[in-house]
């Protein structure tokens, strides 16, 4: 499931780096296609998913819990971004892989000190990956809230599916929640004025939306078994972008390919390690 996540992110990250340049949307533009666009394509799913949803006031939580989150990722990375690269950003969502391990040993998984390793060397991968970009001065004054409010929102999002998944299905939590942010976006958005514009452009990130609901859904499935499990998601989505430029024979350096080696190595020992302690 995290294979099949992770090339559904990376087809969507790579439709959405042409595509957001190509049409030329604002921040709570894109937000909005991209919101309103999934929910009408987990719409779709919902007849081939086991969903439930239970009137009660943590459902609802649940709900508004998961805009929040994902308002909040949205949002944060696009201020973040202007700082710090997305390898940088990638190395400090380091700190998530610690957090949602320790979530599952609260949650009832026995600690191992493997795992933790593994871990440990996973993030030191992603470390040297942001180190091998260009160097330049950040201010992490400017950017020390949105970025302590964009890891929260990356690991809160999880910590709410699985702590909720008792009142309300996963899709049933990130549904309404995005049709929430679509309604809440719209009198900013003007979606006609979007498609006049830049048809395009706007089809483009629609049509990204596909493989990025199919991610999101089986993404879901995987929190649901591990928080830990579903942090390593973004190293791996970072190895498999890695591996395409290797394709198109871009230039790495070496610290870059050292991390790239050690963020797989992290991530293979851990499922390893995960697997002999069954």
């Amino acid at each position: 499931m995290m294979l099949i996540v992770t090339a559904c992110y990376t087809v969507t990250s790579l439709n959405d780096k042409y595509a957001s340049s190509g049409a030329k949307l604002g921040g709570d533009e894109f937000t909005f296609l991209m919101c309103s666009s999934m929910s009408v394509f987990m719409a779709v799913s919902l007849p081939f998913q086991q969903i439930y949803f239970t009137p009660t006031w943590q459902a609802y939580a649940a709900v508004l819990l998961v805009a929040v989150c994902k308002l909040l990722e949205f949002q944060m990375s696009m201020i973040v971004l202007r700082q710090l690269s997305a390898f940088d950003l990638k190395a400090w969502l380091g700190i998530t892989l610690f957090a949602s391990y320790i979530a599952d040993i609260v949650s009832g998984a026995k600690l191992s000190v493997l795992k933790l390793l593994c871990i440990a060397i996973t993030v030191l991968g992603l470390i040297f990956i942001a180190r091998s970009g260009e160097k330049k001065e950040v201010d992490y004054k400017k950017i020390a809230l949105p970025l302590a409010l964009y890891l929260t929102a990356k690991f809160g999002y999880g910590l709410v599916i699985k702590g909720f998944s008792e009142y309300a299905s996963p899709s049933m939590q990130l549904l309404p929640a995005l049709v929430l942010i679509s309604l809440l976006l719209l009198p900013k958005a003007d979606p006609l004025k979007i498609f006049k514009d830049n048809p395009k452009g706007a089809l483009r990130v629609v049509l990204a939306r596909i493989p990025n609901t199919a991610g999101m859904i089986i993404e879901n499935a995987v929190i649901s078994i591990s928080l830990a499990s579903y942090s390593f998601i973004q190293p791996m989505i970072l190895v498999s972008l890695f591996v395409i430029g290797l394709i198109r024979r871009e230039r790495y350096t070496k610290l870059n390919i050292i991390g790239n080696v050690v963020c797989v190595v992290g991530v293979i020992s851990f499922q390893i390690v995960g697997i002999a302690l069954l």
